[in-house]
């Protein structure tokens, strides 16, 4: 399906958004991994567009990506994020795509640190139609900028979701996610899948480690399970 591409400004926010030619009132919110809105970020966009979703990527480090900036330059931009500040922008931008954009029904799709913001907001605000998080970075001990703590928050959740686990995922061990399961699944109202992809490393869904053929083979099975799963949720 024909995209269109272009930056958003909204409350001082900026964001990069992609959309089908053909006008669509199902929305996504991407919250991108440390890269921020870089290449490959911008490439899952226009995945989901062609699919007939306006989608709308939340920019964690304005002015700075992975285009323009090393790694460790935005692990520092990184550490620097708060739970609540952020939840605020991710509220203001779903405001935008129902008020602005003609966006009907949101889902949320994050990774790795987009993952671990997308399980706080879809516990935080109803509107959230359905929950995707690829190897989200929930690690047993929080960053010290973390004041809210996702597995409690995991309960709270009420929504469809369907998480990504890379059972080589040096930062998120097995435990880890087998406890937020738990609390995920506490919600007995709510559908949870939990998709283990028992050979792939954190963050396989970045090209970066697809010299990995492992991240690779776990990539190519995980995204059509997403798009099946949010063509199922948006289309309610």
């Amino acid at each position: 399906m024909p995209i269109r591409t272009s930056t958003l400004s909204h409350n001082s926010l900026t964001a990069h958004m992609a959309r089908p030619d053909a006008p669509s009132d199902r929305g996504l919110l991407l919250l991108p991994m440390i890269t921020g809105v870089g290449e490959r970020v911008r490439e899952f966009a226009a995945d989901f567009a062609g699919a007939g979703i306006t989608t709308v990527c939340w920019n964690p480090f304005p002015g700075a990506s992975s285009d323009t900036h090393s790694l460790e330059e935005l692990r520092q931009r990184r550490d620097e994020l708060d739970d609540r500040t952020v939840l605020e922008e991710l509220k203001s931008w779903l405001d935008h795509m129902s008020d602005e954009l003609g966006v009907r029904r949101t889902a949320t799709v994050g990774y790795c640190l987009g993952g671990r913001f997308a399980l706080l907001l879809a516990a935080a605000d109803p509107r959230i139609a359905g929950l995707v998080a690829y190897h989200p970075t929930v690690p047993p001990t929080p960053e010290k900028n973390h004041s809210i703590d996702p597995f409690e928050e995991a309960a709270r959740v009420d929504t469809p979701v369907l998480v990504h686990y890379p059972g080589q995922d040096h930062l998120v061990p097995r435990q880890s996610m087998d406890r937020l399961r738990t609390m995920l699944e506490a919600n007995t109202s709510a559908s949870v899948t939990v998709s283990v992809h028992p050979e792939a490393g954190h963050g396989f869904s970045d090209s970066a480690h697809h010299g990995n053929e492992h991240n690779v083979a776990a990539y190519s099975l995980a995204q059509p399970l997403t798009l099946a799963f949010l063509r199922s949720t948006l289309a309610q």
